[in-house]
């Protein structure tokens, strides 16, 4: 029995077509060869390496002893196996591996039925993976062009998204600032008010109603008026005179604007301001007047 090892060695790199028996093998004598094939044949080395199989020793050994029917039923075994391992090279697309095999067919029997087959399946096997390699270089190409196209399309969108940043940074930025200007218009605002009161407690006419049980106005609370929208946007500025009650538990019970400059841009909130004011009690209802003064940006 030759046994059934179908090991087969990994495909050479591309080279010119080499004789299918190694010159080293051919140049061995007749005991050596045989012995080196019986020796291949115990380790399974039946087609594979190349330069050291049984069938290189065979093959070389026939050219040598032609009429020795020892050694040509040796190749008849081995060629099935060596047909078997030719069909599984091209099916791994070692073809290199393949095409060397099918020389040692050819070499052993030019006419084999199975040397056409394999040729063919070679030649198909070759071409498939052309074809695959270039499928690949297409793919590859198409892909590097949607890159390209992607890069191109990407600026005008990095734009966009810059341009739609940039106005909504101003437009927060614009927000900020009107905040800022309110902020600072009701802190003038009441820093107005605290004067005129200050002033108007300081030169409070003779003619006022007074009694033995009337004293001065003591503020506990008078927070500014807010700078309307509107106005503060504008830049306008103004005043609002206003008359006002102030009842017995210190809150402001009436209030009434005697005079605005300009007319009906502050009077609102003029008086919302005042109805807002607290004052620590006093023994009867006292009527006062205050001017709130409304300035943006100081």
């Amino acid at each position: 029995g030759l046994g059934t090892g179908l090991g087969l060695a990994a495909a050479p790199a591309a080279q010119p077509p080499a004789p299918a028996v190694a010159a080293s093998v051919q140049a061995m004598g007749a005991d050596q060869l045989r012995e080196a094939a019986t020796q291949a044949l115990r380790e399974n080395r039946m087609y594979a390496p190349a330069g050291d199989n049984a069938m290189e020793y065979y093959l070389a050994l026939r050219d040598k002893l032609p009429d020795d029917p020892a050694v040509a039923s040796a190749l008849t075994d081995l060629m099935p196996y060596t047909v078997i391992a030719a069909e599984l090279a091209v099916s791994r697309e070692q073809f290199d591996e393949a095409q060397r095999l099918v020389a040692l067919l050819e070499k052993a029997d030019p006419a084999a039925p199975a040397l056409p087959r394999i040729r063919q399946s070679i030649a198909a096997g070759q071409q498939a993976v052309a074809q695959r390699s270039g499928a690949g270089a297409r793919r590859a190409r198409a892909e590097a062009e949607a890159r390209a196209e992607a890069e191109r399309q990407r600026p005008p969108q990095q734009q966009q998204a810059e341009a739609e940043a940039a106005r909504r940074l101003a437009q927060e930025q614009e927000a900020a600032r009107l905040e800022a200007q309110r902020r600072e218009a009701e802190r003038l605002a009441a820093e107005a008010a605290a004067r005129e009161a200050a002033q108007q407690q300081a030169a409070q006419p003779p003619a006022a109603p007074a009694t033995p049980a009337q004293r001065p106005l003591r503020p506990i609370s008078m927070p500014p008026p807010r700078y309307p929208p509107d106005a503060l946007r504008s830049g306008a500025s103004g005043e609002v005179l206003v008359e006002f009650t102030v009842g017995t538990d210190g809150t402001v019970t009436e209030a009434r604007v005697l005079r605005a400059t300009p007319a009906r841009i502050f009077d609102r909130e003029a008086l919302a301001a005042v109805r807002r004011w607290r004052f620590e009690p006093v023994p009867a209802p006292i009527t006062t007047r205050r001017t709130l003064v409304f300035t943006p940006g100081g």
